[in-house]
């Protein structure tokens, strides 16, 4: 059995830490780690965590419900809707190039699309299409669930969506989205004239050095090794559609590892590790993937979540900002069957944030990654929200 300090990984020591931070006790931050997941009874989490004191890798549980396999920064998990910060710069980067504008409308790119010649490529990328979410459908949660490794087309997926009507009126509100993103996917197909999952690695993951990260080819349910299983209590329902989570569970969590991702593609289809979706984010954040004039427009262009809350999270072109204290945050979470995730980065402190769980909800319904970056957060900022 390996020692609680054996499942850290610490990288380079600064002299001093920023005033707004508190200094990183490994012992402290592995303790929160395995005793937050133990509550919410997650199989096995991964915490990667980057400030001016260096890099921590704390890990707990296992890969595999009854193996003594402990995840670690290597370890491939499905990223889920983190696919889509992937997917908006691949977009940006074409409209730096003037290849497109994202004030074109989606009738361009994808005939078909209810109200297509009023939704722009700017109001997709930033979830105020008004779109149906075809994710919510019922016989989506039924068919993944049926048949895990069907192949899914996202003509198949958005044919769910364009057979609602609209929620609202194009550009009037934010909902959060997942066909929006399938069919920017679409249009950076048709204007680079290859698939996406090739456009991915020419123009992010190959510059960036990210070898371990992948849209795999849509008749794959598998993860390359080493890898997280991803385990879930109940349906594929409650992930995703937000509906009101039964804690009334006999025995083990159903293993959703081998359900096929291709249902998701560019909204969520994407596996990775934490050490690449570390280096990604930073390097996204950081004015290292777009120029300086459309990461300007990235870091500027933002709504309100909640129009009631101008002030809370906004939601730009695939990010979401949010405020912590005095200190600011890019980051954005992934949720599906079987994996919970959240990937952050406050350019400030340089500090930048990934959590992985292999349990997409706890038993009370909570987003699992999600609730333990809460606490992470409490404890690394000197003044935060949850302090009383």
């Amino acid at each position: 059995m390996k020692s609680l300090l054996g499942l850290l990984l610490l990288v380079g020591i600064a002299s001093a830490e920023p005033d707004s931070l508190n200094s990183v006790d490994p012992v402290e931050f592995q303790s929160l780690v395995t005793e937050t997941t133990q509550a919410m009874k997650v199989p096995g989490a991964v915490v990667l965590l980057r400030t001016p004191q260096g890099q921590f890798v704390f890990a707990t549980g296992t890969s595999e419900i009854g193996q003594r396999t402990i995840p670690h920064g290597k370890t491939h998990y499905r990223i889920a809707s983190n696919t889509k910060t992937m997917t908006a710069a691949l977009v940006l980067l074409l409209a730096q190039e003037k290849k497109l504008a994202l004030e074109d409308v989606i009738s361009r790119y994808v005939p078909g699309v209810p109200d297509g010649d009023r939704i722009t490529l700017g109001q997709l990328l930033s979830m105020r299409s008004g779109l149906y979410n075809y994710t919510n459908a019922p016989e989506l949660a039924r068919q993944l669930d049926e048949q895990p490794a069907r192949e899914w087309t996202p003509a198949e997926c958005l044919a769910m969506a364009f057979s609602r009507p609209l929620n609202f009126a194009p550009g009037t509100a934010y909902e959060y989205c997942n066909t929006n993103y399938a069919l920017l996917g679409l249009v950076v197909e048709k204007v680079e004239g290859k698939p996406l999952a090739e456009c991915f690695q020419e123009r992010l993951f190959r510059p960036l050095g990210l070898r371990q990260t992948q849209l795999p080819p849509g008749p794959s349910t598998r993860l390359p090794e080493p890898y997280a299983h991803g385990y879930m209590y109940g349906g594929s329902a409650y992930a995703l559609i937000d509906i009101p989570y039964s804690a009334n569970w006999q025995g083990e969590p159903h293993d959703y590892t081998v359900l096929n991702p291709s249902y998701a593609t560019a909204a969520g289809g994407a596996f990775s590790t934490a050490l690449d979706q570390a280096d990604w984010i930073q390097a996204l954040v950081d004015g290292r993937v777009l120029n300086a004039t459309t990461q300007s427009r990235w870091l500027r262009d933002m709504w309100p979540q909640n129009p009631a809350a101008p002030q809370g999270q906004q939601y730009g072109y695939g990010i979401t900002r949010m405020h912590w204290a005095d200190n600011t945050i890019y980051f954005h979470g992934g949720e599906q069957p079987g994996y919970n995730s959240f990937i952050g980065r406050d350019p400030e402190h340089q500090v930048t944030l990934v959590i992985w769980c292999n349990l997409t909800l706890s038993l009370d319904g909570k987003p699992t990654a999600n609730s333990l970056m809460l606490k992470i957060l409490d404890r690394l900022y000197r003044v935060s929200p949850l302090a009383p």
